[in-house]
C-alpha cells in the first residue's frame, strides 16, 4: 500500500488507508480530517498508524500532551521492526518528540526529507519544531530538500514560501506562494505566506483585499489555520485604522472556534492586546479569554505560548498571571546554567529569555511601565529564540513601545515608530503614534 503521495506504508488493514490519507492530505492542507486518524488507534496496530495517533496527541501543545501520546508511540515502537526504514525514522521522531528532545526529533526529520523527500509530513512537522526555536533557515533549508521530488504538491511550495518569508527574502517567498496558489488556490498555508510578505512590506491594503478575497475558501480547516489566517485579515484591519471591523473579526472568527486550544488562545491574545495599542476599549472580552487561560498555569511545554497566556490573565486581573510567572522562573531555573546554549535546547531559553520578558509583560499589564522596560529589554534582543513568526513576535515589540511611551522617553520612542513608519507607510496605527510623538518632541514631521 502505499500513501496519497506515494510513500510505502506498512498497514495492518487495507481499510485503514483512507484514514491515514486523511491524516496526510488533512495535515499537508490544515484541514480537520487529519484527526480521522485517530479511528485507527484501536483496530490498526501498524507503526505509522500508532505514530501519527502519538504526533495529534502531541500537537494539543500541552503538559498532558505527552502523557496522552505515551501509549501511541509506546505502541508505534514495539511495531517498528514490522515497519520500512522511513517509517521507522518517523516514529523514532515522534518519540523524541513525546520523549522532550526535540533536536533529535529535528534531525530525524533532516534525515527523513534528504533520504524520502516525498515524506511532507516529517517535512512539516520539521518545520514546526524549528519554527518554535527560531529557526526559520532550517525551516527553509528542510522544505527545499523535499521540493525537487515533490514539486507537483502545491504545499511544498507553501512550506517553503513560509521558510523564505521568515528569512525575510519577500520576493522568493511571494513566488513560492503564488506557485502554491497557482496549483492549488485554496491553499491556507500559501494564502498565509502572502499574507506575511505583504504586511512585512506595508502593502496593507493590497494584503486587506488578498485575505477577505481569500477567506470562502477557509472551509474545512483546522481551528488554527482558520482562526490564525483571519488573525491575519484582522491585522491589516488594525493598521488600516478599521478597528471596529477587527473587532468584530475577534467576535466572529478568532475566538470561539475552539476556545481549549493553544493556538485559539494566542491568537485572541495578541489581537486583544494589539487593539488596546491601539486605542480601542476592548470591554469585558479579557474574562472570557482568562476563563480558559487559567488551567495554563503548569504547562511550561512552549515560552512563546507561556507568555501570551501571562498577559491574557494579567489583562484580565487573574491571580493565575502571578502562579504562570513564578512557574516560568522555576522552569527556566530548574534547568540550571548549564542549559544556557545555542543548540536548540528550549531549557536555557526559558530562563535566558521567557523570564525576564514575563516579568515585563506582567508588568504592563498591570502598569508598571517602567519594570516593563526592565524586564522587555532584557528579553527582546534574544526574542527569536523563543519561536513565533516575527509578526507574532511584533507584539512584545509593539507593548515596549508602549511603555516607551508611557515613560516618557520619548527620543528612543521616535526612533523606533520613524524606522517602523518608513516601512509601513499606510499604517494609521503608526501614524497617530508618531504624530503624538513628534508633537511632544515639538518637532514638525511635515517640515
Amino acid at each position: 500500500m502505499k500513501d496519497s503521495l506515494g510513500n510505502p506504508v506498512g498497514l495492518q488493514h487495507s481499510a485503514s488507508l483512507p484514514a491515514l490519507n486523511d491524516f496526510v492530505e488533512g495535515f499537508l492542507r490544515c484541514e480537520a480530517r487529519a484527526v480521522n486518524v485517530l479511528a485507527l488507534a484501536t483496530t490498526d496496530g501498524s507503526a505509522i498508524a500508532q505514530a501519527c495517533c502519538a504526533a495529534l496527541h502531541m500537537f494539543a501543545e500541552s503538559r498532558q500532551g505527552p502523557h496522552h501520546a505515551r501509549p501511541f508511540i509506546d505502541a508505534a515502537v514495539a511495531a517498528a521492526s514490522r515497519a520500512s526504514a522511513r517509517e521507522r525514522i518517523f516514529v523514532a521522531a515522534v518519540q523524541a518528540w513525546v520523549d522532550g528532545d526535540t533536536p533529535l526529533a529535528i534531525r530525524h526529520h533532516e534525515a527523513l526529507a534528504m533520504s524520502h523527500p516525498r515524506d511532507l509530513v516529517s517535512v512539516k512537522l520539521g518545520q514546526y519544531h524549528l519554527f518554535n526555536q527560531g529557526d526559520a533557515p532550517g525551516m527553509l533549508r528542510l522544505a527545499l530538500a523535499a521540493l525537487p521530488a515533490a514539486r507537483d504538491v502545491a504545499q511544498i511550495h507553501g512550506m517553503a514560501a513560509f521558510g523564505w518569508e521568515q528569512c525575510h527574502l519577500m520576493a522568493q517567498a511571494e513566488a513560492a506562494s503564488r506557485t502554491a496558489l497557482a496549483m492549488t488556490p485554496r491553499e491556507p498555508w500559501a494564502q498565509h505566506a502572502l499574507a506575511h510578505v505583504m504586511l512585512t512590506q506595508g502593502r496593507l491594503q493590497e494584503g486587506l483585499q488578498f485575505m477577505q478575497h481569500s477567506s470562502a475558501t477557509w472551509t474545512g480547516l483546522n481551528s488554527f489555520m482558520q482562526t490564525h489566517n483571519w488573525w491575519h485579515l484582522a491585522l491589516f484591519a488594525v493598521d488600516l485604522g478599521q478597528c471596529d471591523t477587527a473587532l468584530q473579526l475577534y467576535d466572529r472568527q478568532i475566538w470561539g472556534v475552539v476556545k481549549e486550544y493553544s493556538q485559539d488562545q494566542i491568537g485572541a491574545v495578541s489581537l486583544l492586546a494589539r487593539l488596546e495599542l491601539a486605542g480601542v476599549d476592548v470591554g469585558d472580552r479579557w474574562q472570557d479569554l482568562a476563563d480558559h487561560l487559567q488551567g495554563r498555569t503548569h504547562d511550561q511545554v512552549l515560552p512563546f505560548l507561556d507568555l501570551q497566556y501571562l498577559y491574557g490573565l494579567a489583562r484580565a486581573g487573574r491571580p493565575e498571571a502571578h502562579t504562570l510567572l513564578r512557574n516560568i522562573e522555576a522552569f527556566g531555573a530548574a534547568q540550571g546554567p548549564a542549559a544556557l546554549n545555542a543548540d536548540g535546547n528550549a531549557a536555557g531559553v526559558w530562563q535566558k529569555v521567557a523570564a525576564p520578558a514575563a516579568r515585563g509583560l506582567l508588568a504592563h499589564a498591570q502598569g508598571r511601565h517602567a519594570q516593563a522596560l526592565e524586564g522587555l529589554g532584557q528579553a527582546l534582543p534574544h526574542l527569536l529564540e523563543i519561536g513565533g513568526s516575527h509578526a507574532q513576535r511584533d507584539l512584545f515589540e509593539q507593548i515596549h513601545l508602549d511603555a516607551l511611551m508611557h515613560c516618557g522617553l520619548w527620543t528612543a520612542a521616535q526612533q523606533l515608530v520613524q524606522t517602523r513608519c518608513n516601512t509601513q507607510p499606510q499604517s494609521q496605527r503608526l501614524q497617530r503614534q508618531a504624530a503624538r510623538i513628534y508633537s511632544v518632541l515639538g518637532i514638525d514631521k511635515a517640515a
